[in-house]
């Protein structure tokens, strides 16, 4: 077959060297942790599981939601950037086809845009709230500058804002535990507004996994830097499930105290369950949490950035890195200002709905490679498009509760189902003889690709 020349991303790519590895409490365990200290994770999360449950059943939900997360969406993309050196987009070339791979490529840098809005959405609204002032002008000039200004820094320092994220991230936490102090006499007080604890606990899930799902995928990034096995599963265990219910339980505590003493709600919030309350009925003292609470979102900006750049760059390199920066800080400023990114519930149901299907598929990919990277397939792999395309429909159907039969219209895990669908999908068209055949060296002249393909 005549030999033709491989996608610039795939070429061009090269395996972490073992030397630049290290522990992964230097860079898996805080870099994920990191990821649910960010206030946007707890924000709005009592609204949907406290409100119909007592405080024990959501934090047992969150441990679960934790277990599933890393065992189902983050071990497979992790232990497979491990044992390759390779980033996501080079394993996914398995899943998806060295032609297809650009559907986790381009779908990761849009739901990352997605954050950017809705962390620089929330930076704005908190910055407001600690200045105890409201201001339409205010909150949009805060957006520009904060999109920005991070877009600027992302591309010029990333390596420093990594090295700031293991500080800063001690931040949130020690926030945490002052809110929890504050209104630690209103936790024994607390009753739920409604009892549907099986209801709380599947939206619970939903939560952890759609806030989670490109993350969970993003674990082959984070394995590339992991030494070992012993790495991928002490990093994600601990930057993971440690971490979300840490995060969960104190943000869940402070708002069951907050309302046990019937705090009175800021301006600009409506509901009791939004932890901004938790926040401000600390008192005098709640000003300077909103601001640190802010500061703490530097370096998940920062990081979301790049990703997104990334992302496009990788899969479209026609525009430069600082085009694709700005550009990606532009529509978070659009999202944000628009008042979009206020739904955090939504967003992360449609996160979960839209990535889930992908950590699934390539789930079943490395399970069906022997727990090994089978090495890029040609063109497009339609058993990999397809079970992402089941899974998306099964995960927004259930999540907008569109679905014609009565298990879609039930409150559920739609995260989970999606990530099974695809999962057993998958499984089913490769068994069928669905995928493409591996990419040949002496075909592409690919080398380089396959160093470490089956380490």
């Amino acid at each position: 077959m005549k030999s033709r020349p491989l996608p610039q991303y795939l070429s061009a790519s090269a395996p972490t060297p073992a030397e630049q590895r290290a522990p992964w409490y230097k860079n898996t365990a805080p870099a994920y942790a990191g990821t649910f200290l960010a206030v946007i994770f707890y924000l709005q999360m009592a609204s949907t599981t406290l409100s119909q449950a007592g405080v024990a059943l959501c934090v047992l939900a969150l441990l679960v939601g934790g277990l599933i997360a890393f065992g189902l969406f983050y071990y497979a993309p992790a232990m497979l950037g491990m044992k390759t050196g390779r980033p996501l987009y080079i394993v996914g070339t398995s899943t998806f086809g060295v032609q297809g791979n650009y559907l986790p490529g381009l779908l990761m840098g849009l739901l990352q845009v997605g954050f950017i809005g809705v962390i620089t959405y929330f930076a704005a609204d908190f910055i407001m709230l600690g200045l105890h002032a409201q201001s339409r002008v205010a909150v949009i000039g805060i957006s520009i500058v904060w999109a920005y200004a991070l877009a600027w820094v992302a591309m010029r320092g990333i390596a420093h804002v990594a090295r700031a994220g293991n500080i800063l991230n001690w931040i949130p936490l020690a926030m945490l535990l002052i809110v929890v102090y504050a209104t630690r006499g209103g936790v024994a007080h607390y009753q739920p507004a409604s009892h549907h604890p099986a209801s709380a606990f599947a939206l619970m899930l939903d939560l952890v996994l759609g806030y989670f799902a490109t993350a969970g995928a993003a674990g082959a990034d984070f394995g590339c830097n992991n030494r070992h096995r012993g790495d991928v599963v002490w990093g994600g265990l601990v930057g993971i499930t440690l971490a979300a219910v840490v995060a969960g339980g104190l943000a869940l505590l402070g708002v069951a105290g907050a309302i046990g003493v019937h705090a009175a709600l800021p301006a600009g919030v409506t509901s009791i369950y939004d932890y901004t309350a938790a926040i401000a009925s600390v008192g005098a003292l709640s000003g300077v949490l909103f601001f640190l609470f802010v500061v703490a979102l530097l370096v998940p900006t920062c990081f979301c950035t790049f990703i997104a750049t990334n992302s496009f760059s990788t899969m479209l390199p026609g525009a430069s890195r600082p085009v694709w920066a700005y550009a990606c800080a532009t529509a978070g400023i659009l999202l944000a200002i628009s008042g979009a990114a206020a739904n955090l519930v939504g967003f992360f149901g449609l996160v979960g709905a839209c990535f889930a299907p992908v950590c699934g598929a390539m789930t079943a990919d490395y399970w069906l490679a022997g727990r090994q990277w089978s090495g890029p397939r040609r063109g497009i792999n339609w058993a990999g498009y397809l079970a992402w395309i089941v899974g998306c429909w099964v995960g927004l159907l259930a999540s907008l509760h569109l679905g014609p039969v009565s298990w879609q219209r039930a409150d559920h895990p739609a995260v989970l189902y999606s990530y099974i669908a695809a999962l057993v999908v998958y499984f089913v068209l490769a068994q069928a003889g669905l995928r493409p055949a591996l990419l040949k060296e002496t075909e592409y002249g690919a080398s380089q690709v396959f160093a470490g393909s089956h380490s």
